[in-house]
């Protein structure tokens, strides 16, 4: 189950108003995990990301700013803040909470940039980094997440990106179960974001049998849903232009 930042049916995931950039002193060179009362292990009600920084210049997502910090509130009270070496950014929308490992509590799901090897997918818990994707190898190069389900009904969670988005364009699922990331299907033509955007296209959609992700042909001509069948990522057209309204209408299942 997912919650917390996640889109309506009818809007897909998509970066906040920016405010203007404020100093923010750098003074760490290790990832640190500052709680702000006492330690202990509590469920996670929310996430934000925090401390914007310039330090990393891509834009892909439409400027030039990214996030230093991921902060998280508990039911306890207790406010978390997660903190990212000078070397790395959190280069995303926003965060999202899903329960990947079906106790109740969620886990919280990011895309994290490192300077000199690119984006990974990143799953934190109140105590840290649980697990994450290796980085893609470059600088600049990153992933647009796609959807967190259970896309094949086994009864464990998979999470769905599209690795470099503007260059490879691969769709890759990864099941997570005992607090690891496991790569277990990937699809190569398929997209969700174009170069500036402030909104990841597509997402998740369930017509009522079962879950299907919908992401875009290369050169943005059709939407095309996913669907994962026996390990492997079945895809067929719908049909439709890769636009907003297009997308829209296929969320919501309509004919």
């Amino acid at each position: 189950m997912v919650r917390g930042a996640r889109p309506s049916p009818s809007r897909p995931w998509r970066r906040p108003a920016r405010r203007a950039l404020r100093p923010v002193r750098l003074w760490w060179a290790a990832l640190t995990l500052a709680a702000l009362s006492a330690p202990g292990a509590a469920e996670i009600t929310a996430a934000q990301f925090a401390e914007p920084t310039t330090r990393y210049a891509h834009g892909v997502l439409g400027d030039a700013v990214e996030y230093g910090a991921l902060r998280l509130e508990t039911r306890d009270g207790r406010s978390l803040l997660i903190r990212l070496p000078e070397s790395r950014v959190f280069e995303d929308l926003a965060p999202r909470l899903a329960d990947l490992d079906g106790d109740a509590s969620p886990e919280v799901v990011v895309v994290e940039s490192d300077a000199a090897r690119g984006a990974r997918l990143s799953v934190y818990g109140e105590a840290g980094l649980i697990d994450a994707t290796p980085f893609i190898g470059q600088p600049f190069r990153w992933l647009a997440p796609a959807g967190i389900a259970d896309l094949d009904g086994d009864g464990a969670t998979e999470i769905a990106y599209v690795d470099r988005p503007h260059l490879a364009r691969v769709l890759r699922i990864w099941r997570y179960a005992g607090g690891r990331l496991t790569e277990i299907a990937r699809a190569d033509g398929l997209t969700n974001h174009r170069i500036g955007d402030d909104f990841i296209s597509g997402g998740l959609r369930d017509c009522g049998d079962g879950p299907e992700i919908l992401l875009a042909t290369p050169d943005w001509s059709e939407i095309v849903a996913a669907r994962l069948e026996r390990g492997r990522i079945e895809t067929r057209a719908l049909g439709r232009p890769a636009s907003e309204r297009g997308f829209a209408a296929a969320r919501a299942c309509t004919p």
